[in-house]
């Protein structure tokens, strides 16, 4: 009786001291909140007190919130009330506008692309249309930013817009609408046999989309269909579960969370049957799908369900909640991690280093940990997912991306509108012989100027040989290689033809069938596309890439 007396005695003081020690860290981490919360308040009260000039303290405070979460994770944010539609928007696709991107031209602002089916369009607002007034005031100067919030509004109400179109000037009202952007803007068949689906985004109802599409083209005797991802930046996790949903059986495990909070652990399974379990599949991802793409594209890829095909994803396995705060504001904070079914999170193990364009920078083989798919493949953690074919994308040419940045391409497009009144069908436009001389002469009355890479690196050789006392002995072949270097400049645009006649074809195309008709334009160059095609022509091949010994690395 001693003994258990004794071992009760040692478990109760172990269970005290427990108790007592996550007490004191309690407290202690309470008293560390509370202390550096009434140190900012004393900072702030001083500097508004004393500080030589006037302080904005909203803007004083929003940076000083932002800088906080800007040191915990890219994707935990501040949302301040003026920004509370813009993320409704984001989450729900929905806003009351018109119904058009614009983008930046000089001192204006022009339509870049009108929404098929919604006011701008249905008013014949066109692609370089420049905007110069809204409601009879100038808008010169103004952001692409300020007009946006100038042309959202209540469904229902009216917008005066002053248009200037190849140098007329045109007067539009337009009754603004409810705006519904669609997850899936397109979708059709790319030949007889296959079907391809563009998913942009992954607001309420994506899922359905995805269906609904799948079951329209199987209604046209697709036996094999593409769900392309590329660039798409995600969204709500549980459209990711209802997509995988539609190529999946009920009751498969698509994602789990693991939080700190216990509430965010988490299992996602599919609730209903598919629309179809065995028909082929290629996902096609890119560096700038990320997230609830991942999601999809990583179940595709764990359950060996399809082909995944194109470039190394984002790297975003991190799950955000939105919390309501005081005064109208909320905080998007994350609140998980995911993993996918073999159990990998594809989140960057470094997110402070990444690429330019957002998405993680190379990740050691080291420091990766292994993974097997449903078949015994190879899948790796730490940094995006890896597609099980790779399609390294040529860069843009120097005169190819001049010709994008100083919108010439746009302009060009433009005039084709206004000289033609209708083309052919968007997969089988072509731009003629005629008509790319005629873009070669558009370009020489424009004033475009870049430099190659080659002209790049032999000024800085030029400026390392004049700090060394060089440069006098190379002179010569400097300016030589420089003259060269000019001829072969002015020929880029014959040199580059096929990239740049595919540009244009899109944007011409564009003007005529909006965003659908850039898709089908796109069709015929698409390497990604093509990647797709050829693994589909070969039943075999198609499923060689889901066997182990394609997982090996």
């Amino acid at each position: 009786m001693k003994t258990i007396a004794k071992k009760f005695r040692w478990y109760y003081l172990l269970i005290l001291f427990t108790v007592g020690f996550f007490s004191f860290k309690a407290a202690d981490n309470y008293f560390e909140i509370s202390k550096n919360l009434e140190l900012y308040a004393s900072v702030f009260r001083e500097i508004n007190t004393y500080y030589v000039d006037e302080i904005d303290a909203g803007k004083l405070n929003k940076k000083a919130i932002d800088e906080m979460l800007r040191t915990l994770d890219p994707y935990t944010n501040f949302i301040s009330e003026s920004e509370a539609e813009d993320f409704r928007f984001q989450m729900t696709g929905q806003y009351g506008g018109v119904g058009s991107q614009i983008g930046q031209k000089d001192d204006y602002v022009v339509i870049t692309d009108p929404y098929e089916g919604f006011p701008a369009q249905k008013a014949d607002l066109r692609a370089g249309d420049l905007i110069i007034a809204i409601e009879g005031k100038d808008i010169k100067g103004k952001s692409t930013s300020d007009i946006s919030k100038m042309l959202k509004g209540q469904p229902g109400t009216p917008v005066k817009l002053t248009l200037r179109r190849n140098g007329v000037v045109l007067e539009k009202t337009i009754t603004r609408e409810e705006i519904k952007v669609k997850n899936v803007p397109y979708y059709g068949l790319i030949n007889a046999e296959t079907g391809y689906i563009k998913l942009t985004g992954f607001t309420q109802e994506a899922g359905k989309e995805v269906r609904e599409a799948l079951l329209d083209l199987k209604k046209k005797g697709i036996k094999q269909v593409i769900l392309d991802l590329r660039g798409n930046p995600g969204g709500l996790l549980n459209e990711a579960v209802n997509i995988v949903n539609v190529f999946v059986p009920q009751g498969q495990k698509v994602v789990y969370t693991k939080g700190k909070v216990s509430e965010w652990e988490k299992s996602y399974e599919t609730s209903q049957a598919p629309a179809d379990a065995s028909i082929p599949l290629v996902v096609l991802v890119s560096r700038g799908s990320a997230s609830a793409s991942e999601i999809v594209s990583g179940t595709v890829q764990d359950l060996d369900r399809g082909v995944v095909i194109g470039q190394r994803s984002f790297g975003k396995g991190l799950v955000q909640s939105t919390r309501p705060l005081s005064y109208n504001t909320q905080i998007k904070i994350t609140t998980a991690k995911y993993y996918t079914p073999s159990g990998r999170c594809i989140q960057a193990l470094d997110y402070s280093h990444k690429n330019e364009d957002g998405s993680v920078g190379a990740v050691p083989d080291s420091l990766k940990r292994e993974f097997k798919t449903k078949n015994g493949r190879k899948v790796f953690d730490g940094g995006g997912i890896d597609p099980d074919i790779k399609v390294e994308l040529k860069p843009y040419s120097p005169m190819a991306q001049t010709l994008l940045v100083k919108q010439v391409i746009f302009d060009f497009a433009t005039e084709y509108r206004l000289n033609h009144e209708s083309i052919g069908d968007a997969k089988s436009f072509v731009l003629s012989a005629a008509d790319y001389e005629a873009f070669k002469k558009f370009v020489d009355a424009k004033d475009i100027d870049y430099s190659t890479q080659t002209e790049k690196e032999l000024e800085d050789l030029k400026k390392k040989a004049e700090e060394e006392k060089y440069f006098e002995a190379i002179k010569a072949s400097y300016e030589a290689m420089k003259t060269q270097l000019k001829r072969d400049k002015q020929a880029d645009i014959e040199k580059n033809k096929e990239e740049i006649v595919s540009l244009i074809e899109e944007e011409i195309v564009r003007r005529y069938y909006f965003q659908r008709g850039r898709t089908e334009a796109s069709f015929a160059h698409d390497p990604e596309i093509k990647a797709a095609l050829t693994i589909f022509t070969d039943p075999t091949a198609f499923q060689k890439v889901l066997s182990p010994v394609a997982g090996k690395k």
